[in-house]
């Protein structure tokens, strides 16, 4: 059982590293497409960032752990979050080789009920669909913390880039028409040298955002697993050098080896880079200038972390994606090319289902070899 509890705990990072280099287009797309940075220093600013967010805070990370399976319905095996990671992995491989950029968030969520209904053959009530955790803030389940924010993060994204983009050019016009010698400053070539430089902050921002909210949920599975072991008695009698992994405290609770770990993994997946994801969010969508990237980046990564503070485990691919949908739109709306769109938004629907058919299936097929 010790050994079966390190591979799904490998297979957890793989996944990790995985998200990082699937979703380095999520937080850097914009600021490679608007030519103010190069790839290379894109990856670095987008590595360094993640490493930073990814140890502030474990709300997100407490719900992967405790707030989506009910663990007294389902027997969460290690066999069962092995399962759950495989159909993660899975769709996030066939989607990053399309070059669509679906969410790591989903696909794992997926991935985890999908295994879990498959372990409790087919009982719907080993899913926690909702709970009251006081107050309308802290609403928990499957409901609250994955499906309105599903619903409702894109929705946001969208808006506040047509708004962000709004203040910023009727700011640019007010400076224009102010007859001032700060009435230089709106035009075009001042405009792309300032925003340049204030993408440099929001592209950090995002590579932050991304951080907070994605790295966190791998530390879920990691502690869930963790939390199983024990529970199972399969750290009964670990050799001393492992000793660490003896959960520190309860069910809900991320040992800060998990969160060191999961930080570096994801970090340097994401120094390994995207760049099929890439071109698809910073060329194919719209075309992008300094300005508009700096609205996107900003809107997306202010969505995250929001998002990440309520422990709500939303997709930076749908934030961003959306971000740049309404940046798009807000300049002109016949701009935006929907055949990309509408690939994009079908990888979205099919996410939760795909992954989670995919773990569903293995878990099965563990079954009928016998090693579930």
């Amino acid at each position: 059982m010790l050994a079966l509890t390190l591979v799904v705990v490998f297979a957890a990072l793989v996944f990790e590293f995985i998200n990082g280099f699937h979703d380095t287009a999520n937080s850097i797309a914009t600021v490679v497409a608007t030519k103010v940075l190069s790839p290379g220093h894109a990856v670095m600013l987008a590595a360094t960032m993640n490493l930073i967010g990814a140890f502030m805070g474990t709300a997100v990370a407490k719900t992967i752990a405790s707030g989506l399976v009910d663990t007294e319905v389902v027997n969460v095996t290690a066999q069962v979050l092995l399962c759950a990671l495989a159909g993660g992995i899975t769709w996030n491989l066939i989607t990053w080789w399309l070059g669509l950029p679906s969410s790591s968030s989903h696909a794992l969520i997926g991935g985890l009920c999908g295994a879990a209904l498959s372990a409790a053959h087919n009982d719907w009530n080993s899913l926690i669909w909702s709970q009251d955790l006081g107050g309308w803030t802290k609403n928990g389940g499957l409901l609250w913390k994955v499906l309105v924010p599903m619903i409702s993060s894109p929705i946001a994204g969208f808006t506040l880039g047509v708004v962000l983009l709004a203040v910023l050019y009727g700011l640019i016009a007010l400076v224009s028409r102010s007859g001032t010698v700060l009435s230089r400053l709106a035009r075009p070539r001042w405009v792309n040298a300032f925003f340049g430089k204030a993408q440099l902050v929001s592209a950090a921002y995002m590579g932050y955002a991304h951080g907070t909210n994605d790295a966190q949920k791998t530390m879920g599975i990691i502690a869930l697993t963790i939390f199983a072991a024990q529970a199972n008695g399969a750290l009964d009698n670990v050799p001393a050098w492992l000793d660490f992994l003896h959960p520190d405290g309860g069910e809900s609770d991320i040992d800060s080896w998990i969160i060191a770990t999961c930080a570096l993994v994801m970090a340097a997946g994401t120094a390994a880079g995207g760049w099929r994801i890439i071109k698809t969010l910073g060329h194919k969508m719209v075309k992008l200038h300094p300005i508009d990237g700096f609205a996107a980046e900003s809107a997306s990564a202010t969505i995250l972390v929001t998002a990440a503070h309520f422990g709500m485990p939303v997709s930076t691919t749908h934030s961003i994606s959306t971000a740049i949908m309404g940046v798009g739109f807000a300049k002109n709306p016949r701009a935006l090319k929907m055949t990309v769109i509408e690939r994009i938004i079908w990888a979205w629907i099919l996410t939760i289902p795909a992954a989670g058919g995919a773990a569903y299936g293995i878990y099965r097929l563990f079954e009928f070899a016998g090693w579930a």
